[in-house]
Order: structure tokens, then sequence, then C-alpha cells
């Protein structure tokens, strides 16, 4: 439905510049959230985005690099040496794969035949916001091969784990008096993968839990001996990986696995890039204490929801096989707070079903998060995270600014707060932490 919604004259003045920008003529919800989102974290402007987008064929560009020096030229991007440093690396890379296979030509090649070696990959780190996603997707764009995945990292091991277990309901019931035989299904899960993909590119990688981590390892080694190239992207060095985790000692040798088979590049020029040039799209953060701020959420969701093809209405996602309800729903529009999506315990499925269903989401009293909420913290960063790739527009209602959303006080233990922090990604500034939720929810891309 691409109608325009009329707005009324007696509209909230803070309300009427969102909703006019969400409900711009001929524009379909996906197509304004498209326009509005997940701009900014790959370090150029609206402009340059539609450029990356609309040359998928890449028409008159030899790789990645080319593309990038076309867009400086064009004034859709600022050169950034940093970026620049990291695309000659992958430029070099993508004439490398050029006609890259881990496919054996036939059965007698298989078992008797030297494959080629696979280039070593590449992990790629740095600061949120300084454009790691643009780089890899230009590369990405470019790579001369079908075989070839573009995944985010939350998504990749939850397909993994739902892999691991059909392979185990296929194994037939032990027999009664009879031990079980044990089976490990994770050397052929990888070769599932491997038959899938010769290049796997991860965005946001990053190892929150401990069923991912106990099997990493194993299951990247396998990927790399089949001829796997892997491309990612974090936040973290990969020796930071998991830092704190439980049993962290079993996860440890797989850091020395992803650097034997993946070289490492610092993407860090200490710009982020997310909060310059930021278009106009209303008001979408807005505090308890504003005059009337229920009553604006209210009619905008109103106007979001007077859209859809459907009602408002209680929403029941089924999520591999649980139940998990939200209250307020509307077609694509979902209406939360913050103790239906972090107080309860969701974790990384649960927010990417969401993501999939919804393109827009609400979500009102989110407290000031002080380490007695480091549970809390933590699912609301996976949240944030799931929305952020999956480019689901947010707006919020807190208690607090943005920028100091999340303290610590002194009664708190001094190693445990360092801990919490190191794990959420926080930055100490004197006595204050800040939650970089800021720059997550920059408003043109979350």
């Amino acid at each position: 439905m691409a109608a325009c919604i009329p707005l009324s004259s007696k509209m909230s003045p803070l309300l009427a510049p969102g909703l006019r920008y969400l409900l711009k003529e001929q524009h379909s919800s996906k197509t304004v959230l498209k326009t509005l989102t997940d701009l900014s974290r790959r370090g150029y402007s609206a402009n340059a985005q539609q450029a990356v987008e609309d040359s998928g064929t890449n028409v008159g560009f030899s790789g990645p690099l080319e593309h990038y020096n076309s867009l400086i030229r064009d004034g859709l991007l600022r050169e950034d040496e940093h970026q620049k440093a990291v695309l000659q690396k992958l430029d070099q890379m993508q004439t490398t794969l050029r006609g890259y296979t881990n496919t054996p030509t036939s059965l007698f090649s298989k078992f008797f035949t030297a494959q080629p070696k696979p280039p070593k990959g590449y992990y790629i780190y740095g600061d949120v916001g300084t454009g790691k996603t643009m780089v890899m997707d230009m590369f990405y764009s470019h790579v001369e091969t079908q075989k070839k995945k573009r995944v985010h990292f939350h998504g990749f091991m939850l397909d993994v784990h739902k892999r691991i277990h059909r392979l185990k309901q296929s194994m037939p019931k032990r027999k009664a008096g009879k031990m079980a035989k044990s089976y490990d299904p994770i050397a052929p899960v990888a070769e599932e993968i491997s038959e899938e993909a010769c290049l796997l590119c991860f965005d946001e990688f990053q190892v929150t839990d401990i069923a991912d981590a106990m099997i990493l390892k194993q299951l990247f080694e396998n990927l790399f001996l089949n001829g796997v190239v892997v491309v990612a992207t974090s936040n973290r060095p990969p020796e930071d990986l998991y830092k704190n985790g439980l049993q962290r000692v079993n996860f440890v040798p797989f850091i020395a696995v992803l650097q034997k088979y993946c070289r490492t590049l610092r993407l860090d020029s200490g710009i982020d890039y997310r909060k310059r040039n930021r278009p106009s799209a209303g008001k979408l953060y807005f505090l308890s204490s504003d005059a009337d701020a229920e009553a604006t959420l209210d009619k905008m969701f109103d106007e979001l929801a007077f859209k859809q093809n459907d009602i408002t209405r209680p929403r029941m996602l089924n999520v591999h096989g649980r139940k998990v309800r939200l209250n307020k729903a509307c077609g694509t529009i979902a209406d939360c707070t913050f103790e239906e999506l972090c107080d309860r315990p969701l974790g990384a499925s649960d927010y990417l079903e969401i993501s999939r269903l919804f393109d827009t989401v609400f979500i009102r009293h989110i407290p000031l998060l002080t380490l007695n909420k480091k549970t809390q913290a933590r699912r609301l960063i996976t949240l944030v995270d799931a929305f952020y790739d999956h480019k689901v527009r947010v707006v919020l209602l807190a208690d607090h600014p943005l920028e100091s959303i999340f303290v610590h006080g002194e009664d708190h233990d001094h190693n445990d707060s360092h801990i919490l922090m190191d794990d959420l990604g926080l930055k100490r500034v004197r006595k204050l932490t800040v939650l970089p939720l800021g720059a997550c929810f920059s408003w043109k891309r979350s």
C-alpha cells in the first residue's frame, strides 16, 4: 500500500517530521525503511548507499577498490586512508578468488589430485562506524564465484545448531540395553556448509554463547580444511573474542586456528561516520520526561498501523518450538516495552525472529541500566545487533538520555565492573560508564 496518509494539522510538532518521512508518498514501509536504515554504519551518504546497491552487476569496475575510488570522485564518499588500505588487500583477494572453487571436478580428483590451496581470509576489526561493513559489502559484491555467502554471525551459528540437531535426530534410536554409539555431527555439518560455499563473509563476528564457543574450533578447522575462505568483521581483535566467557580456556585454541587461516586487519580511523551528515528523519528518541511523550508515540504507532493490512493485537511468535508473546503489534509494526524484550530470558534467536517479522519496533520504558541490570544490558546489545543487521527501524522511549543510559556506582565490585564493561564494549569516563547505544541507534540506520 503506497498511498500517503494525510497528517493531521493538530499533530504534535515532535511527531510530524518523523511520520512525514516514514509515510512519504509512493513508498511502501519496506522501501521507506531501506531508505532510512543502515546508511551510516557503512560510513557513506544515502547517495553512496544507493550507488553501491545499484551497481550489483559491477559494470565498469574491476574490483572493490576501483568502485570505492569512483564513489570518492563522484563526491558520494570522503576518502579515508584506513578504509582504502583495507580495500587494497580485499581487492587483491578478489582477484585471487576469481574462479576459485573448493569443489573437486570429479570423484577421482577428490581423492587423487591435489586441490588448489585456498588463499588466507581476513579478519577486519575496529570501532563501530568506521566502515567495516561497507568495505566487506563492496568486496562481496565484486567476488566472482557462485558459491559465496554473506551472513550475520548470530544467524550463521543458529543455522549450525539446527543442522547439528537435525543430524542427531536422524541417527538410529538406541536399542534397549545397549550403549548408544558416540556421534560427532560437527564435521558432517562443516562438510555440508563447505559444499554450499567456498567463501563465507561474516558481519559482526562475536562470541557470547558458551554453546557456540565450545564448537567453534572444530567447526572452523573443518571448514578451512574443506577449502572455505573466511572474511569477517568485528569490533574486537581475535584475542579478545569471548573475553571473560565461561570455560574460555576451551575456546582459546579457536583463536589460533582463526589466526592461522585469516590475516588480521585493523580498520580504525577514529571517525564514527554514522554521526556525520545525518538526514532529517524526525525525532525518534524520546525521554519519559518529555511532555506528552507517551501520547506522541501512541500517535506515531497509530499512523503507521493505519497503513497495515491488519488489526492491532497481541502476536505469538514461534521460536524453535517456544512461544514468545508480544502484547501489541499490527502487521510489520511492533510496540514493545523494555521489560518485554530484555527482562525475559530471550536471546539472539528470539531477536532474529522479531527482526524477520517486523520492520519497525517501538521500545518503551528503557530504564537507567546499572550493574544490577547487567543481564538486561547484554540482551539489549544482542537485540540491537540483530535489529542493526536486519535494518529494523526503532523508536525509543527512555528514562535517561542515550549517552548516559548505563552507569555504575562505587558500591559495586571494581573487577566485576571492568569485566562487564569489557563484555559490553563500554567506555569509562571518570565515574560514568557510557553504553554505546547512541552509536548503535543512530537514527538514519536503526
